[in-house]
């Protein structure tokens, strides 16, 4: 069997030490009877197994001995899809934690250092079929067996919880399988809906998104031009980003993802205002412009958010895409509307 957990790299920089930790777990946890409570099993010899990476932060403040007798909190990072944060030092929620804990950022599985998924690997798993059912073990479920796992390997007891966006989906479904496995919950800004469909979360999110367009053009309403401009463009004229795909006007509607906060909204300003530059060919977008586009609308860095976001809103069912569903209902943010609205 293989080791269940070693560790590989430890380092000590700016106030900060940090373990690098690898745990061998198997690909399917089985049903819930089978893992959470006191009945966790380990990886059976002969079955498929992955690996899951977790970097462990303390502060220098504590001495290593001090350190290690400090309680755990994991942090589950949003996504899906997303690995855990690469800090360089200690700052925000996770300097004020140090005082108090031992911090374990977990890479969730599929994502980081955890047996990671991308297009070339999800491949070897054969037809779309057998990719799917590989798919279907990278949901909150199994990412709770994982850290239970962990926990039990650890010696730790109870555990504090720290879920962001969908790793607060994840504190709810560790919350409703394993509780005996946490000491506390903390959640930001990921409150998961317990009942109703998929298409129920679209709709409002399409509403909250148009209303946000409109309070970003009444901020800069020389944008609303320049982005009906580029959407014109796009269908009429071929643009490439440099990853040789086109960008066509629905993934450019993409950088509306600029609306979902405070600080950033402003930049979606900068990024359109030099889009255009004359060519003998006549105006074209350009390279400065595409470049910061692709690094806005690429999911290459987290491919398993695009194939299983929708997935986290279910309740028991099949979601069909739902999101593309929905957006017939709210013609104003087809490209083909007058003035299109951008999605994000």
């Amino acid at each position: 069997m293989a080791e269940l957990h070693s560790i590989r790299a430890r380092h000590e920089f700016r106030g900060l030490r940090t373990v690098e930790h690898f745990f061998t777990v198997p690909l399917d946890h089985g049903p819930v009877e089978a893992w959470a409570g006191h009945n966790g099993r380990e990886a059976i010899p002969g079955e498929e197994s992955i690996t899951v990476f977790a970097r462990e932060y303390t502060s220098t403040e504590h001495s290593a001995e001090d350190a290690a007798r400090l309680p755990w909190l994991l942090y589950l990072q949003g996504g899906p899809g997303g690995r855990g944060n690469r800090v360089t030092s200690l700052s925000g929620w996770m300097k004020a934690a140090a005082k108090d804990f031992r911090i374990l950022m977990l890479d969730q599985r599929g994502t980081g250092l955890s047996t990671p998924i991308e297009f070339q690997s999800l491949a070897r798993r054969g037809d779309a079929e057998r990719q799917a059912e590989y798919l279907a073990h990278f949901r909150a479920d199994s990412i709770v067996a994982d850290a239970e796992m962990i926990r039990r390997i650890l010696g730790a007891e109870p555990w504090t919880v720290l879920g962001q966006s969908f790793g607060g989906f994840c504190a709810l479904t560790y919350l409703s399988f394993a509780p005996e496995g946490l000491r506390e919950v903390l959640i930001t800004g990921g409150l998961a809906p317990l009942q109703g469909p998929a298409e129920r979360v679209y709709r409002a999110t399409f509403r909250r998104v148009a209303a946000r367009n409109a309070e970003y053009f009444a901020w800069y309403p020389e944008d609303r031009g320049r982005i009906t401009r580029i959407m014109r463009h796009l269908a009429d004229q071929p643009e490439h980003l440099a990853s040789g795909e086109r960008l066509t006007p629905e993934r450019f509607q993409m950088v509306g993802s600029f609306l979902g906060g405070n600080t950033r909204v402003d930049a979606l300003h900068y990024l359109l205002e030099d889009a255009f530059i004359e060519t003998a060919t006549g105006p074209r977008l350009s390279e400065a412009f595409l470049e910061q586009v692709r690094s806005l609308v690429s999911r290459a860095g987290n491919p398993l958010y695009a194939v299983l976001h929708e997935s986290i809103y279910a309740q028991g069912e099949a979601t069909k895409w739902a999101a593309w569903r929905v957006l017939e209902e709210y013609p104003e943010f087809e490209p083909s509307a007058d003035e299109p609205l951008l999605t994000g």
